[in-house]
């Protein structure tokens, strides 16, 4: 029962973080429009997006704070899940003190993506992991929905490399659409598919 509120927790905390940036994004849209920012000079737009980029780091932090407690309970025991949090707490922490804290949460942001696609590889291949749900299309469309939230906040990070940005968004994009159809459509879709074969093959008999 304490897993559960623990999960159940975590969910609760990631949906609001992740209802919090939307709400961020959509009034900054809303907002350049307004001002009519795109007539501005270069300057006046890039101490717009720094700003927004301010606003949004913290609620960046949080959802890496809380992918950062959820991924990693999938492959480790509670002990050494509670060692692995503090290690990787440490070396962003060193990473902070030398080279700044930016390059500190981009190598946290690293190390999670990393996790979660061994993660996904092992539930692809078959592999039971500690998931809240059970099923196997659960269990790949949770994986590939945290995939997708943590290449997400990556794409945060990338946003002056075009060339990399709009390839982990649209990769980002699609793990978290699929994900989501995998999740709620994938095993109806499976047991539908069973009966009708069984009904063939009855008929088939007939």
């Amino acid at each position: 029962m304490r897993r559960f509120n623990y999960d159940f927790i975590l969910i609760l905390v990631t949906v609001g973080i992740l209802f919090l940036i939307s709400l961020l994004c959509i009034g900054g849209m809303f907002y350049f429009k307004w001002a009519e920012l795109q007539n501005v000079t270069p300057a006046i737009k890039m101490a717009f997006q720094e700003q927004m980029n301010s606003l949004l780091a913290p609620f960046l932090v949080a959802l890496l704070l809380t992918l950062g407690l959820c991924i990693p309970k999938r492959l480790f025991s509670p002990r050494r899940l509670y060692a692995f949090i503090i290690l990787l707490g440490l070396t962003g922490l060193g990473f902070a003190l030398v080279w700044g804290w930016r390059e500190a949460l981009l190598w946290m942001l690293v190390i999670s993506a990393a996790l979660q696609a061994m993660v996904l590889i092992l539930v692809v291949s078959g592999v039971r992991l500690k998931f809240l749900c059970e099923g196997y299309w659960n269990r790949l469309g949770s994986s590939l929905v945290h995939l997708g939230l943590v290449l997400f906040c990556l794409d945060f990070f990338l946003l002056g490399r075009w060339d990399l940005h709009l390839v982990i968004f649209w990769i980002s994009a699609i793990c978290i659409f699929i994900g989501m159809i995998v999740t709620f459509y994938a095993e109806g879709m499976m047991e539908w598919l069973r009966r009708r074969k069984g009904g063939q093959e009855l008929t088939d008999r007939q």
